[in-house]
């Protein structure tokens, strides 16, 4: 696509779904699907934050010299998801005590999200374009198969192996797709950019400076030197030596790979206005090698005899997925599991980094006409995704929180543990669900035509894991050995 091809009217829609719906009939929305997911986001870690805040009790001794405090999350209760279960699924819901007494907690807390996303969504649905009763019919569906999604992954066998429940998420909606087809009514609820946005958001609170600050140097070089270098890489690579017809799909690749996993991807198809097939085949690729990674990795680092730290350096800075990168580092050892977030936490900061430079390289350079009139900063802004705006807001405000008021890292902590990090959970887990029933095998056959898309993935991630290993062994074992060890 030529620059002078985006002056039409439909010039400032910002996501593919915008543009899907507007060509289905719909009517126009009166505000951007990446604001309402800031607005959505927003409302949850305010109200979250505020309830923690007044419901927490301070204990001061020695008049100004100190204080203590208990943190107490009014909504804990009401927030939750499937438990873990061996023999019956009934028993991510109830549990029973030594003494014989069932707990409902857990089944409290999922109605209770369900309740809080029907309400929330529905009506942030209604504003923007009048279609919440539509959608509301369809969430009920949606939400079912997400904790159908939970509950696969909860078993125990199934988590003894760390298979998350993005997989199953994805599995169970392309399942539905791809054999009786994804009913009509359920169609205006698959909304898999606005949860996901939504639950990015809610993530940005999660990425604290003081985490930044706690491996400093080190942590940054192996997050913010490697990931760069790997990105622009893996996209020259496609470009010149896979020669890949849609570079769209392989700047999605290489950010998917390079970044962060799914939440990368999301932000450079944004950026880059790729179809909906491009990003899930990136996304399916990435989920697919992820488990594989939090499998082989760890066992790799034990055979060798790997130092917890530089083992949870090179899983921060390889494995896509927090989630992932949490449990590999957990089977290494606290301290590995330690690190292994943190890197992970420093290199998801450069969410908003990458989708920046994705949409200044896309519109000054793959889609400028050299013939034709040239692009402003604001066409930039326009295709710049929003939604990083309130990543980056969010980590930042919640930074300066947990750094300076009194109790500030018990009560961030408190809200993250007792209810945002649930909620951000339960977007992403929607989200996959409906990348799944939006996905059709037929479709995306194409994309994989001379196997060009894997080859790009494994090449790409064999360098990530080559370069990470590298700087992380040098920050780590010889630069700063003695600071962090």
């Amino acid at each position: 696509m030529r620059f002078r091809d985006t002056i039409n009217p439909l010039r400032h829609l910002k996501t593919m779904n915008e543009v899907e719906d507007i060509a289905a009939g719909a009517k126009p929305a009166r505000i951007s699907e990446d604001w309402l997911a800031v607005a959505c986001a927003a409302l949850l870690l305010a109200v979250s934050f505020t309830g923690v805040l007044l419901a927490s009790k301070y204990c001061y001794w020695d008049g100004t010299n100190g204080a203590s405090i208990e943190v107490i999350n009014p909504f804990k209760p009401w927030v939750s998801k499937p438990g873990k279960w061996t023999e019956s699924p009934v028993d991510s819901f109830v549990t029973t005590d030594d003494a014989g007494e069932k707990s409902y907690g857990l089944l409290i807390g999922s109605v209770g999200v369900f309740v809080t996303f029907a309400v929330l969504l529905t009506l942030a649905v209604q504003i923007r374009d009048g279609g919440g009763l539509a959608f509301l019919k369809g969430f009920v569906l949606v939400f079912l198969l997400a904790t159908l999604a939970y509950l696969l992954a909860a078993q125990s066998v199934v988590k003894a192996y760390n298979l998350e429940y993005a997989l199953w998420a994805l599995l169970v909606g392309l399942l539905i797709s791809n054999t009786i087809g994804t009913p009509a009514f359920m169609k205006p609820a698959v909304r898999t950019e606005f949860l996901i946005k939504t639950g990015l958001v809610l993530l940005g609170a999660e990425v604290l400076m003081s985490r930044l600050l706690a491996l400093g140097l080190p942590g940054l070089f192996v997050a913010w030197v490697v990931t760069p270098i790997v990105l622009i890489s893996t996209y020259i690579f496609g470009q010149k030596v896979l020669k890949m017809e849609s570079p769209s799909l392989n700047m999605v690749i290489s950010a998917d790979m390079s970044v962060c996993g799914v939440s990368a991807a999301i932000a450079a198809a944004a950026a880059c206005k790729a179809k909906k097939e491009e990003l899930t085949l990136a996304i399916g690729m990435s989920l697919s090698f992820t488990v594989v990674m939090m499998i082989v990795m760890p066992a790799f680092i034990k055979a060798v005899g790997m130092g917890e730290v530089l083992g949870g350096a090179w899983l921060g800075g390889t494995i896509d997925a927090t989630g992932a990168v949490a449990a590999a580092g957990a089977t290494l050892g606290d301290r590995a599991l330690e690190v292994a977030a943190t890197v992970k936490m420093i290199q998801n900061i450069l969410i908003g980094v990458s989708a920046f430079g994705i949409a200044t390289y896309w519109v000054t350079k793959v889609e400028a006409d050299p013939n034709g009139p040239q692009p402003d900063a604001m066409e930039i802004w326009r295709r710049f995704p929003k939604f990083v705006i309130g990543f980056v807001i969010a980590s930042v405000l919640f930074s300066i929180v947990h750094g300076t008021l009194t109790g500030g890292p018990e009560l961030v902590d408190g809200m993250i543990d007792g209810s945002t990090k649930t909620f951000r959970g339960w977007f992403f887990c929607l989200a996959f669900v409906c990348i799944g029933l939006e996905t059709s095998f037929r479709e995306l056959l194409p994309y994989f035509k001379g196997g060009k898309p894997l080859v790009l993935y494994v090449c790409g991630q064999s360098l990530n894991l080559v370069l990470t290993l590298l700087m992380a062994w040098l920050m780590f074992e010889v630069v700063f050995k003695d600071f962090v060890n």
